[in-house]
């Protein structure tokens, strides 16, 4: 009897200190919600001082090269005969010597008339077909090492371009000052060729356009890191040859190389040359593409984690921008689904005990206000990025107006998409590519 009544009064002793919690308004899971939106905040608060520098000092300003460097453009393409052609066709028309430039396709399993199409365009063509290993690094791997093999040092460094990519006349001879100033890595700004496809591929483009002018750009003026992402990027010959071939094979070998670097203080530059991608047009095309990245930043997290971590404590800011890029967005988010859908459901079961019906709401409330306040903040990124890059965007004013709305609803589908990804298994599968269109064509688009 005297331990029942302990219990009951054990209990009841809980449950007061608990309203009396409540009643100064801070529920526990109230409290949970804010401190996460605090850490999001402060985790990515240099990004805000990103924005303010690049609306300050505009776009980096590179030197003019003193040498005119040797390239060879990568193309790893699988059944892209549509797309291919355009692709290299820009590649061998740059404004740039033509006897300083080489274009190589490797067509890997291609069932279609990729590697003629390549061929007729004026590339060199290697045709690969190893079911086994499959996906873009595989290619790299392969191509790199027969380039390498058969042309020896004659090249400074690698484009790496996909398929379904278009290069704006100017690209090299811009991306050649950013090299020449002495970085091994390089990136670009990348651009859609197909913004007012659909409302995917509008707020797919816009991500990318934020990420050149408010992200890489600062980060080269500001004398830290940028990171590679797909396609648009160089590598020098001196880290390929180091690899004989290509060592990175995650689902997201692309960020997997950028960690890689930032691991071991290889700084990467950005150039703001121009090239545009095709962006996937519907929502499952993008769910899927989306899907592998971020099964692929969880790979890399759990793979390089702990290394980032040590690159920070040594002070290497680049370390701590990456550790940013690939971690603490999904895994909070993931953290705050569980512990949210948790408190809710067991609150509910509880019958007032855990949780009563006010908490509860109280709980959902705070999850609706998240939720909007994510949705303000994904606007509001949109809308300047908009603003300031408007001459690079090339749709219809409707589209861009509208996309102004639509991009917070596709940057907060990567909730369910983290969720997903951390229990499914994802597989590397080719996107299809089939708008071919030109430079001149792209820059008419929506004019």
């Amino acid at each position: 009897m005297l331990r029942g009544a302990s219990a009951v009064m054990c209990a009841k002793d809980v449950r007061s200190k608990a309203v009396q919690f409540n009643l100064m308004g801070m529920p526990p899971i109230v409290i949970f919600n804010n401190l996460v939106g605090l850490l999001f905040s402060i985790a990515y608060f240099y990004q805000m001082i990103y924005m303010v520098i690049s609306l300050v000092k505009g776009n980096v300003r590179l030197p003019k090269a003193k040498v005119r460097h040797r390239y060879a453009y990568f193309i790893a393409a699988h059944n892209e005969e549509a797309v291919i052609a355009n692709l290299v066709e820009s590649i061998l028309t740059q404004d740039y010597p033509s006897e300083l430039i080489d274009c190589f396709v490797v067509a890997d399993a291609c069932t279609d008339q990729t590697a003629a199409r390549a061929r007729e365009a004026g590339a060199i063509v290697y045709e690969r077909n190893d079911l086994a290993r499959k996906g873009k690094s595989w290619v790299m791997d392969y191509g790199f090492d027969r380039i390498l093999n058969e042309y020896g040092d004659i090249y400074d460094a690698f484009f790496v371009m996909d398929a379904d990519n278009v290069l704006s006349p100017g690209y090299t001879e811009i991306m050649n000052d950013a090299f020449d100033m002495g970085y091994l890595v390089c990136t670009s700004y990348r651009n859609s060729k197909n913004f007012d496809s659909s409302w995917v591929s509008a707020a797919s483009a816009l991500w990318y356009i934020r990420e050149a002018r408010f992200l890489n750009n600062v980060r080269m003026m500001a004398g830290t890191s940028c990171a590679i992402s797909g396609s648009g990027w160089l590598v020098s010959s001196k880290i390929v040859r180091g690899m004989h071939g290509w060592d990175f094979h995650t689902l997201t070998e692309d960020i997997q190389f950028s960690t890689f670097c930032a691991i071991h203080n290889i700084q990467i530059g950005y150039a703001p040359a121009e090239f545009f991608d095709e962006q996937p047009v519907t929502f499952k095309a993008s769910w899927v593409q989306r899907m592998r990245w971020t099964k692929g930043f969880y790979q890399i997290f759990f793979s390089y984690g702990s290394d980032l971590v040590k690159a920070v404590l040594q002070g290497r800011f680049a370390a701590y921008d990456m550790l940013m890029t690939i971690a603490p967005g999904i895994l909070l988010t993931l953290l705050s689904a569980f512990v949210n859908l948790s408190y809710l459901l067991i609150g509910t079961m509880s019958h007032g005990f855990i949780a009563t019906a006010a908490e509860l709401r109280m709980a959902v409330g705070s999850l609706v206000m998240l939720v909007i306040g994510a949705y303000f903040t994904f606007f509001c990124m949109g809308l300047l990025t908009t603003v300031v890059e408007r001459k690079h965007i090339h749709a219809s004013k409707l589209r861009i107006f509208t996309n102004l709305f639509t991009f917070p609803i596709f940057m907060l589908s990567y909730i369910p998409i983290g969720v997903a990804a951390f229990f499914k298994k994802v597989e590397w599968v080719p996107t299809k590519h089939d708008i071919a269109v030109k430079f001149d064509e792209v820059i008419k688009a929506g004019n």
